[in-house]
């Protein structure tokens, strides 16, 4: 972005104050603990339709996340027409033939196994919604220059889990995809090259008999991931 189109840093009084006493954070906490332990990652979906209010509220609050230098370096594709639906589950499932094929290799397709994961993949046409998200690797200004984008894998990777909550908070399941590569995914949702496709997410609600892996619910202990370093 051109140095004289850059707005002149102005501090602002903090706009919104969302705090609480100790007492209040630790049981907040705690609730959205227990809240965020139910979110669990399904690909059995129902086909109860799912308002397209639903989905722009949903991607209107991982926009609002932290990005690098506030580039704000994703664009997120809301897909419900079954005929799109059908070309991304074609393509994505061309290429997970190739990564089951051996393109994966042994040791990622063996750590699959328990997960239960293959080639066909019913969800991505079954979902009432999917959200193909896309990073923005640089940007283009208003008089088509080049600019460059900060911290665009942690910025796109912020917001990807704040859609994933709010998609969980408006009582929806979804999926993480990701086929790797998914350049057929440009063409497809009309976006430029500069972008590139990281996440297909599948939304709507659980089939009335929605499973989940049985190895998905093995999680480290918290003090294998958790280091406190405290006076």
């Amino acid at each position: 972005m051109p140095k004289d189109d850059q707005p002149v840093y102005t501090p602002l009084p903090l706009p919104d104050r969302v705090q609480l006493t100790p007492e209040e954070a630790l049981s907040a906490a705690e609730a959205f603990r227990v809240y965020m332990q139910k979110r669990h990652s399904v690909r059995d979906y129902a086909e109860t339709p799912v308002p397209e209010a639903v989905i722009r509220a949903c991607i209107a609050a991982a926009h609002s996340a932290p990005s690098g230098a506030n580039r704000q370096p994703w664009h997120f594709v809301a897909i419900s027409d079954p005929g799109m639906k059908a070309r991304v589950r074609e393509g994505a499932e061309e290429e997970e033939r190739q990564f089951y094929g051996g393109g994966g290799g042994d040791a990622w397709l063996q750590a699959l196994e328990p997960i239960g994961t293959g080639v066909e993949k019913p969800h991505l046409t079954r979902a009432p919604w999917l959200i193909v998200v896309f990073a923005e690797r640089w940007g283009v200004d208003a008089e088509g220059a080049r600019y460059k984008n900060y911290y665009v894998p942690e910025s796109v990777g912020i917001a990807t889990g704040m859609l994933i909550a709010a998609i969980h908070h408006a009582g929806l399941v979804c999926l993480e995809h990701t086929p790797n590569p998914m350049k057929f995914l440009n063409e497809m949702c009309g976006r430029p090259e500069r972008e590139k496709p990281v996440m297909i997410l599948p939304v709507g609600y659980p089939s009335e008999d929605a499973t989940v892996p049985e190895a998905a619910k093995r999680k480290k202990p918290l003090d294998e991931v958790m280091t406190i370093l405290a006076e």
